[in-house]
């Protein structure tokens, strides 16, 4: 068997074993300066981290903002930051849900936080790679959580990561020019 079969096959069997999108979950459509993207949120393994989520997006809190850093190979953040690098008032953190077994996989989404478990507000972050040292595995290291998952867009992603980034106003990685979050709205269910 070639390399190229045996590695179409292999995506394949990968790209089968996914989570397909319970049609119980809710799906928000995120058009950013580089294409849209639909992300399937589950409600099932995250409700404190997607009623949050949900409350910015409803208030329209994310229309405008950025992704304000990205690093290739790793992830992309952001729902935090207006394109002059001012950071957004946020509602209170939430309830740090990582041991929900979700994996901080690629083409996730996971809420962004401090050094402080229970200190997520409205940042987060799609992960360009399976990032297992991210997940929650016991107190001493609780993880980030997994709420969600790309699941149509992944090439506006990968598009977003291979950007050029520079330093600005004491944040590395951001990108020269800006990558904004246009809108993110509930997909309308059918």
């Amino acid at each position: 068997m070639s390399r190229k079969i045996f590695a179409a096959l292999l995506f394949a069997t990968l790209f089968s074993t996914t989570r397909a999108a319970d049609s119980d979950n809710p799906v928000v459509i995120m058009e950013t300066s580089h294409g849209a993207l639909a992300i399937e949120l589950w409600s099932d393994r995250s409700p404190v981290t997607i009623e949050n989520f949900l409350r910015y997006v409803d208030n329209g809190l994310y229309d405008g903002l950025i992704f304000h850093r990205v690093i290739p190979g790793f992830m992309i953040q952001g729902g935090g930051f207006d394109t002059d690098m001012v950071e957004m008032s946020s509602y209170p953190p939430i309830e740090n849900e990582a041991d929900n077994e979700a994996s901080n996989a690629r083409g996730t989404l996971a809420m962004a936080r401090t050094n402080e478990i229970d200190s997520a507000t409205s940042q987060f972050f799609i992960n360009l790679t399976d990032n297992e040292f991210l997940n929650h595995s016991g107190p001493s290291q609780f993880g980030y959580a997994v709420f969600g998952q790309v699941i149509e867009g992944m090439e506006v992603v990968d598009e977003i990561a291979s950007v050029p980034t520079t330093s600005r106003r004491g944040h590395q990685d951001v990108p020269v020019e800006p990558v904004v979050i246009e809108s993110v709205t509930r997909k309308a269910t059918e």
